[in-house]
C-alpha cells in the first residue's frame, strides 16, 4: 500500500504542477491584454523578427504549445500567413525552456545567501501567501492578474516539492531505469515521446526529470535521449491539437512544427554521437546533472537547433508546403459566398476571438448587402434562378448568424476584460441587425415575387419613386457597414440624418401613392405590394440606424444602454452636425422626388390633352 500512497502523492504533484501552469499561463494573457495578438501579428517576413517574438511570447505564457496553437489560429483568422508563421515557430521552441530555468531555483542551498531565498521551499509559501492577500483584498483588475500569477507560480513549485518527496521513495527503482537509458538510447527516447503525449506538457516531464536529479541525480548519457524524445512529444501532441478542422495553411504550420522537430531530433542525435566519438563530451557524459543541469541540457537542445535551422525556415516551409496540398478550389457562383468555420483556437484569447467575430459578421454583411442588391435588381430584371441564389444565400446567413451568435457566446468564460465585456456585448448586436438586413432583403424578393406571379408591374411613378428611396437606403446600408467594419464613429454618425430622412420620404410615397389609387393610376395589388416593399426598406433602415447607434454606444458610456434615449435627444437638438446632414439629405433627395412628380404632372397632361384631341 506504501508504493500506492506514494504513487498518488507523485500524481498529485505532476497535477498540481500541469495545474499551476495553467494558471500562471492564464495570468500572463489575461496581463498582456491585447498584446499577445500585437506581438505575434506584427510579423514581417522575416523569420529572424518572427524567431523573436516566438520566443517573446512563449516566455510570457510559458508554453510552447499554447504559442503555436494560438499561431495556427492567427493563421486560419488571416492575421498572419503560414510563411510568417515558421519563425515563430522556431522561436516557440526555444521560449518553452524557460521553465525549466525557474524549475532549477529548487537546487539553490542555505550557502547562497541571497539566493536561497529563491529555492521553492521558501518562495512557493510565500507566493501563495502574497497572492492570496491580492485576490482577497484587492480589487483591481490588475492587482487580480498579479496575484492569479502568483498563485500560479507557487502551485507549480508545491507540485515540484511533491513529485520531489514522491520520487526519494523510488530513488533505487529510478536509478536501475535511468541506468537502462544510458545503455539503450532508443528506449530513451521513446519514453520521452510517449510520457509527453500521454502529460501533453513538455515543461513537466522535464520538471519530473529535473525533481529526479536534484533528489539523486542523474548523468548526461542517462537523459539526453529522453530529452530529444521530450521535444518530438512535443510537437505530435501540438499537431494533434492543431489539425482538427484546420485549413490547408493551418496545417502546413503544424507540419512546419513537426518537421522541423523531427530534423532537430536527427541532428541532436548525430551530434552528440560524433562528439562522444571525438572525445568531447567524455568530461560530462557520466556526469552527474543536478536539477541545473538538467535545465542546461533541455535549453541547449532548444536552442542550437532552432538558431541553426533559422536560416534554412524558407526551406523547411516549403517541405511543409509539399506535404500538405490545398484543397480543391470551390467554384465561384453559389459558393461564393461560402465560409469556414470559427477557429475554437481562439476561443480562450478574447481579444483574438473577437477580431475574429468582427471579421466574420463583415463577410455576413457581405452577403446580406448582395442579396438586398440581387432583390431590387428583380424589379427590372426578374429571373426565377435569381430567386434560388437570394434563398441559398439567405440560408448561409441563417446558418452564418447561429454558428457566429453559439461562437461569440463560448468566448464568455474567458473574458476578463471590461473592454471584450463590452464588444462581446455589441457584436451579438450587430449581428441580429446584420442577420435582420438580410431577412427584409428576402421581404422585398417576395413582393417582388407578387408582382411577378399576378402579372403585375408598377406604374412608372412608382418606379422612379422607388429608384430614388432604393438609392437613399443603398447609402445608408453602405455607411452602417463601413462604421462597423472600420469601427469608425464619424461614419457611424452620418447613418441618423440620413435614417430620418428616409422615413419622411417613405411616409410621402405613401400618401402620394395612396391618391394615385384614388384616381385610378395604380391598381390594387400593385398599391399593396408597393406599401410592403417601401415598409421592408422603412425597416431596413431602421436596423442600420440601430447598427450605429449600437456601435457610438460601445464606445461612449453616456450613449450605451441608452440608444433610444439618445436618439429621441438628437432629433429634438440643435446639434449642428446633425441638422446640417439632415437638411443636405432631406434636400437631395426629395428634390429628386419632386422633380419626379412634376416631370409626371408633366406627362399626364399630356396626355389628357392628345386624348381630348
Amino acid at each position: 500500500m506504501e508504493v500506492f500512497y506514494t504513487i498518488i502523492s507523485l500524481l498529485g504533484g505532476l497535477a498540481l504542477f500541469l495545474y499551476g501552469m495553467r494558471i500562471m499561463g492564464d495570468g500572463l494573457k489575461s496581463g498582456s491584454g491585447g498584446a499577445m495578438k500585437a506581438v505575434l501579428a506584427k510579423v514581417t517576413d522575416k523569420p529572424i523578427k518572427g524567431f523573436l517574438l516566438g520566443l517573446l511570447a512563449t516566455c510570457m505564457i510559458q508554453s510552447s504549445t499554447a504559442t503555436i496553437v494560438l499561431t495556427v489560429g492567427l493563421v486560419g483568422a488571416g492575421f498572419l500567413t503560414f510563411r510568417q508563421s515558421t519563425g515563430i515557430v522556431l522561436g516557440a521552441n526555444i521560449g518553452t525552456a524557460i521553465t525549466a530555468q525557474i524549475i532549477r531555483l529548487m537546487d539553490v542551498g542555505s550557502q547562497d545567501t541571497i539566493l536561497y531565498f529563491f529555492n521553492s521551499k521558501n518562495l512557493a509559501p510565500l507566493a501563495l501567501t502574497i497572492g492570496m492577500i491580492i485576490l482577497m483584498f484587492l480589487r483591481k483588475r490588475s492587482s487580480g492578474t498579479a496575484g492569479t500569477i502568483l498563485m500560479g507560480f507557487g502551485i507549480i513549485f508545491v507540485g515540484l516539492m511533491n513529485m520531489s518527496t514522491a520520487v526519494s521513495t523510488f530513488s533505487d527503482s529510478l536509478s536501475v531505469l535511468l541506468t537502462s537509458f544510458e545503455n539503450n538510447y532508443f528506449l530513451g527516447f521513446l519514453s520521452g515521446v510517449v510520457v509527453t503525449g500521454v502529460i501533453q506538457s513538455s515543461s513537466a516531464v522535464v520538471g519530473i526529470l529535473q525533481t529526479i536529479a536534484s533528489t539523486m541525480g542523474v548523468s548526461f548519457c542517462g537523459i539526453f535521449a529522453i530529452i530529444i524524445g521530450v521535444n518530438i512529444g512535443d510537437c505530435l501532441t501540438t499537431y494533434l491539437v492543431c489539425r482538427l478542422g484546420a485549413k490547408p495553411e493551418q496545417i502546413r504550420t503544424c507540419m512546419f512544427h513537426i518537421v522541423y522537430n523531427v530534423i532537430a531530433a536527427i541532428f541532436l542525435f548525430g551530434g552528440v554521437a560524433i562528439l562522444k566519438t571525438t572525445g568531447v563530451l567524455d568530461g560530462i557524459w557520466n556526469m552527474e546533472l543536478d536539477s541545473g543541469g538538467v535545465a542546461n541540457v533541455h535549453g541547449l537542445f532548444r536552442i542550437i537547433p532552432a538558431v541553426l535551422f533559422l536560416p534554412f525556415a524558407g526551406l523547411l516551409a516549403s517541405v511543409a508546403e509539399k506535404l500538405v496540398s490545398d484543397k480543391k478550389k470551390m467554384g465561384s457562383d453559389d459558393l461564393e459566398y461560402s465560409f469556414s468555420e470559427l477557429d475554437e483556437r481562439l476561443v480562450a484569447n478574447p481579444r483574438l476571438a473577437l477580431e475574429e467575430t468582427q471579421r466574420f459578421i463583415v463577410n455576413m454583411s457581405t452577403v446580406a448587402l448582395h442579396n438586398y442588391r440581387a432583390a431590387l435588381q428583380q424589379v427590372t430584371d426578374y429571373e426565377e434562378s435569381r430567386v434560388k441564389r437570394i434563398e441559398e444565400r439567405e440560408s448561409m446567413l441563417d446558418r452564418m448568424t447561429d454558428a457566429v451568435n453559439q461562437y461569440i457566446i463560448s468566448i464568455s468564460p474567458y473574458i476578463k476584460l471590461e473592454v471584450d465585456n463590452r464588444n462581446q456585448s455589441f457584436q451579438l448586436k450587430a449581428m441580429t441587425c446584420v442577420e435582420r438586413i438580410g431577412d427584409l432583403a428576402v421581404n422585398i424578393t417576395e413582393n417582388i415575387n407578387t408582382l411577378h406571379e399576378k402579372d403585375k408591374k408598377l406604374s412608372d411613378m412608382a418606379m422612379k419613386e422607388l429608384e430614388i428611396t432604393i438609392d437613399a437606403v443603398e447609402k445608408i446600408i453602405k455607411l452602417a457597414f463601413d462604421a462597423f467594419e472600420n469601427s469608425d464613429p464619424l461614419i457611424a454618425q452620418k447613418v441618423e440624418p440620413l435614417e430620418e430622412v428616409i422615413d419622411e420620404m417613405i411616409e410621402t410615397l405613401r400618401e402620394r401613392h395612396m391618391a394615385r389609387m384614388v384616381k385610378g393610376q395604380c391598381d390594387v395589388v400593385c398599391g399593396i405590394e408597393f406599401q410592403n416593399i417601401l415598409l421592408n426598406l422603412e425597416r431596413l433602415s431602421d436596423q442600420c440606424s440601430s447598427l450605429a447607434v449600437y456601435l457610438l454606444g460601445k464606445m461612449d458610456d453616456n450613449i450605451r444602454g441608452q440608444e433610444h434615449m439618445y436618439l429621441y435627444n438628437l432629433h429634438h437638438s440643435d446639434n449642428t452636425e446633425y441638422q446640417t446632414a439632415f437638411h443636405s439629405n432631406y434636400t437631395k433627395y426629395f428634390s429628386m422626388l419632386d422633380a419626379a412628380a412634376a416631370e409626371d404632372e408633366v406627362s399626364l397632361n399630356d396626355n389628357e390633352v392628345k386624348s381630348t384631341t
